[in-house]
């Protein structure tokens, strides 16, 4: 079916058709439904290389990844192909591989392309992505990693409110005594999510237990560290709000091995909703997720809006949900099929 076909059935002219149809064109509503109805029943489907001659688009947008292949880029990914996809967008993806020397030649690959946008994905909300303004006019959205260019567009995890949303779900429990395990304070990550629980705290009138966060890494291995230093100090705790769900395996492991319980004694959240990424939610541990899907999706629908118009920089934060689980006491026993520590 082509345009000709359309306005036949409408009796209408062509152009008439290809402007209602490109979203321009001064006519009244009910010739408008009337072009629309039709093309949807005769199946119309432009023609994509005669879009790009007349409207000077590509109807494409450009993925640049700094490493496509990354846990947590990837489902950002996923939520930018989703949202493109649904408005008849073309994606194409280009990964530097976390070498730095292959941006330029893809970023030359995307400028061949005439893409109408690019969306510049960090392999982390902690990981530096240098700006591509000067090298692309085409405009761009950076997501799930901070540019050096603050007249960029970026979108991030509100991470802030990770750390509000923990503190404010352990209060709401009834936890007092609530302590703060996490990685290293030179990420921008740890420290926003500890200034938002210790707003929450303070909100309640609540110090932060320990007098201050336990300090490690991200992996498994310092959370079951943190919970032998923990269980020395176990009655000035009630609960531990996690860096992320891996500390959380690691120091509830510790603490049931030296006879904690979990959530009667001490209650647990994390961060990642990691038991997304294996097909489902166990229900076992409470986190918080980021919504990496959502973010993409965000990010693809910010840069489709941005095609053809001015968009001041700046960073847009999304927000994440609580995910209630048996650790913090929000689900009971009996809807879990297996221990998880």
């Amino acid at each position: 079916m082509t345009l000709r076909d359309v306005a036949a059935v409408v009796g209408v002219s062509v152009p008439t058709v290809s402007k209602v149809l490109n979203g321009s064109g001064r006519v009244s509503p009910e010739t408008r439904a009337r072009i629309i109805e039709a093309a949807e029943r005769l199946d119309f489907r432009p023609n994509a290389l005669a879009q790009f001659f007349a409207l000077g688009r590509s109807f494409s947008v450009g993925v640049l990844a700094q490493k496509a292949s990354g846990t947590f880029s990837m489902p950002v990914i996923t939520g930018i192909v989703h949202e493109l996809s649904a408005h008849d967008v073309a994606t194409l993806v280009y990964d530097d591989e976390n070498d730095p020397s292959l941006r330029a030649e893809n970023v030359r690959k995307l400028k061949a392309r005439k893409v109408d946008g690019v969306l510049i994905v960090g392999d982390g909300t902690d990981s530096p992505v240098p700006s591509i303004s000067h090298m692309l006019s085409a405009p761009q959205v950076h997501v799930f990693g901070v540019t050096d260019n603050p007249k960029d567009v970026t979108f991030l995890p509100n991470d802030a409110m990770a750390g509000r949303l923990a503190g404010e779900h352990l209060i709401a429990q009834g936890r007092t005594r609530i302590a703060h395990v996490t990685a290293d304070p030179g990420f921008r990550t740890v420290r926003e999510r500890h200034c938002g629980l210790t707003q929450a705290l303070s909100d309640a009138g609540l110090p932060l237990a320990l007098g201050a966060p336990l300090y490690g890494t991200w992996h498994r291995s310092w959370g079951y560290e943190a919970g032998l230093r923990i269980r020395d100090r176990i009655d000035e705790i009630d609960a531990v709000f996690c860096g992320n769900d891996f500390i959380a395996q690691g120091l509830g492991r510790a603490l049931t091995a030296a006879g904690v319980r979990i959530p009667e004694d001490v209650a647990l959240v994390g961060y990642d909703n990691w038991s997304f990424f294996g097909g489902g939610e166990d229900r076992y541990l409470t986190t918080v997720d980021p919504g990496h899907v959502e973010l993409g999706r965000g990010a693809a629908r910010h840069l489709l809006d941005s095609v053809g118009s001015t968009v001041d920089g700046g960073v847009t934060l999304h927000d994440c949900r609580l995910i209630p689980g048996f650790s913090s006491g929000a689900l009971p026993a009996t809807e879990l099929d297996f221990p998880f520590f």
